[in-house]
């Protein structure tokens, strides 16, 4: 199984939900529309249900420092419940933190995790954190998968209130894409919660648990993409509300008041936006339930996506100056300075400031200000003489080439508008064939340090990546903007010049591209390339998505070794 490296999270999801009697393998199929299971117990409760005999008894008995497949040692157990346990370990070979599931090989739900993992890596989804690696082996079946460190829980992030209209927007369109994208490979999530979402620094949201943690505790759905709807639906009421849209507590939240049915987000909190409150209401409507504005529900993630996407664009706030202080004079400059302060009572009076002496009235200063005044007139009448001979010449000749003036009834073109940098918001490997080079390097290209830089693995014999099946299409950097924006030129630094490299846009309506042909707009033509690729567009293209292609590798100095990458991206707009 492919690998991949990046920094990662906590896949054990350890809210304490109690498991649905039902099985595994279902986990993965797709369908149409039934609820999620409404709630589920408090982080208190797992600590009781990790310690029941009947649980530990069937968890394999395994401790800190022990390794697996002699390359990842188990350091921290997160999660024990219900046959499985949840791991913080250390993959020793590639020295960075994983995640490991842990369940006997004769556990009932054994296949289903396995295939569910598998399935889940197949997606090969960067808004998804990644399974690396799904094994059965000495009795043992476990599920490797990525460790963010520094991304954050929702759950974390709702507990200090709920969130503005901007970054509740941003969460519904990011996660209901996503799953969007999933369901179309026939993938369900079925235990989407407020610990199953996290959010990087960069503000990008990744869903951990795909299909997995579903299949971990045997929960199926007769209706799966219902199921995931209503589960984002159940996110943005929150984000919007700080409460859960249910009776029961769960995920930290308190739940709504009893007896009193589904009450839509703008009703419980002020402020709130109406739109997103229509929208998740129309996203949790079920059982008879309909939206305030009697729009249709929304029953499968695509729908949902479609109705964010349809939405006005809600901007983030504006940012909030403090004003400076009010200018204080020193006490020099108020002319106390030196004095003794009045005495209370006693009568303020202003010093007596002696007059200063006439400027340069010596000898020596008149001559100073002759010799400056002749100059100053001496450089007016210079400067006067160029510019009325400027003027001259121009009438004399104008068609002159070396005019910097322009004329539109001659057909000039006006000078190009100055072009700055666009803010990138991620940066991720282009892996059309579904397996990554060097993942966990990519944002090296986008950091602002030439320094560092996203490098291929040496290549042997061949300069199209070693002539293999899988890198038919070459790879590359896929730049994400955060929205569509108008690219005037690029400016690439490369990490090794000699690479046959060219630069690509995705259409304005994409979303997640990951082949060739999401990428029709060509912004360069394909071509060897120094160590610098740098073009400036005649029309600015509107996109998101920015790919820089490369499809061959130069001589990394051995007879039959090649070697390529990208050190710095810069986008234009």
């Amino acid at each position: 199984m492919a690998e991949r490296s990046t920094a990662a999270v906590d896949v054990a999801d350890n809210s304490g939900d109690e498991p649905l009697a039902a099985k595994a393998d279902e986990a993965t199929t797709d369908g149409t529309a039934e609820a999620q299971e409404s709630a589920g117990t408090s982080p208190q409760d797992a600590d009781d249900e990790r310690s029941s005999p009947e649980a530990a008894s069937a968890t394999p008995d395994l401790h800190s420092g022990h390794r697996l497949a002699q390359r990842y040692r188990l350091e921290e157990c997160v999660t024990r419940l219900d046959g499985f346990s949840s791991w913080r370990a250390v993959d020793e070979k590639l020295r960075r933190a994983v995640g490991v599931h842990l369940l006997p090989a004769d556990h009932p739900r054994a296949r289903s995790v396995l295939a569910a993992a598998r399935s889940s890596a197949l997606l090969g989804d960067p808004r998804f954190v990644q399974v690396l690696d799904a094994v059965e082996e000495d009795d043992l079946v476990y599920v490797v998968h990525e460790w963010l460190p520094d991304a954050t829980e929702l759950t974390a992030l709702l507990a200090s209130g709920p969130m503005d209209a901007h970054d509740a927007y941003q969460l519904v369109s990011q996660i209901s894409q996503a799953m969007a994208a999933a369901h179309r490979e026939g993938l369900a999530h079925l235990r989407l919660t407020p610990g199953a979402v996290l959010r990087s620094s960069t503000g990008q949201y990744r869903i951990r648990g795909l299909a997995v943690n579903a299949a971990l505790r045997g929960i199926t759905s007769d209706g799966p993409q219902r199921a995931d709807t209503e589960a984002i639906g159940a996110l943005l009421y929150a984000a919007l509300t700080q409460r859960w849209p249910y009776e029961n507590d769960a995920y930290g939240l308190s739940g709504l008041p009893k007896g009193v049915g589904l009450i839509a987000p703008d009703q419980v909190r002020a402020g709130v936006h109406r739109g997103l409150s229509e929208l998740a209401m129309r996203a949790l409507a079920n059982d008879g339930a309909t939206a305030s504005r009697q729009e249709q529900p929304c029953t499968t993630p695509d729908e949902l996506a479609k109705a964010v996407a349809a939405m006005p664009r809600i901007r983030p706030p504006e940012p909030t100056f403090t004003a400076p202080p009010e200018y204080q004079r020193t006490t020099y400059q108020q002319g106390t300075y030196g004095h003794p302060s009045a005495r209370p009572g006693a009568p303020v009076t202003k010093p007596v400031m002696a007059t200063p002496p006439a400027p340069l009235q010596s000898r020596t200063g008149k001559v100073l200000k002759w010799a400056v005044s002749a100059l100053l007139i001496a450089a007016l009448g210079l400067g006067s003489w160029q510019l009325a001979e400027t003027l001259l010449n121009h009438d004399n000749d104008p068609g002159d080439p070396g005019s910097t003036q322009t004329n539109p009834s001659n057909g000039d073109k006006h000078a190009p508008a100055p072009t700055k940098p666009l803010r990138i918001a991620d940066a991720n490997e282009f892996m059309p064939s579904g397996s990554g080079i060097k993942q966990q390097l990519a944002p090296n290209a986008v950091d602002g340090d030439a320094s560092t830089a996203w490098i291929t693995p040496r290549y042997k014999g061949y300069a199209n990546f070693g002539n293999y099946s899988n890198r038919r299409d070459g790879s590359g950097i896929v730049v994400d903007l955060g929205s569509v924006q108008s690219v005037a030129g690029i400016k690439v630094t490369m990490y090794r010049s000699g690479q046959k490299a060219e630069v690509l846009a995705a259409d304005v309506g994409a979303s997640a591209p990951s082949s060739l042909s999401d990428f029709p707009q060509r912004l360069t033509k394909l071509e060897t390339v120094g160590s610098d690729l740098k073009t400036t567009l005649d029309k600015p293209v509107r996109t998101r998505y920015v790919l820089i292609h490369i499809t061959e590798l130069p001589s990394d100095g051995t007879s039959n070794g090649y070697r390529g990458g990208i050190s710095e991206i810069s986008v234009l707009g």
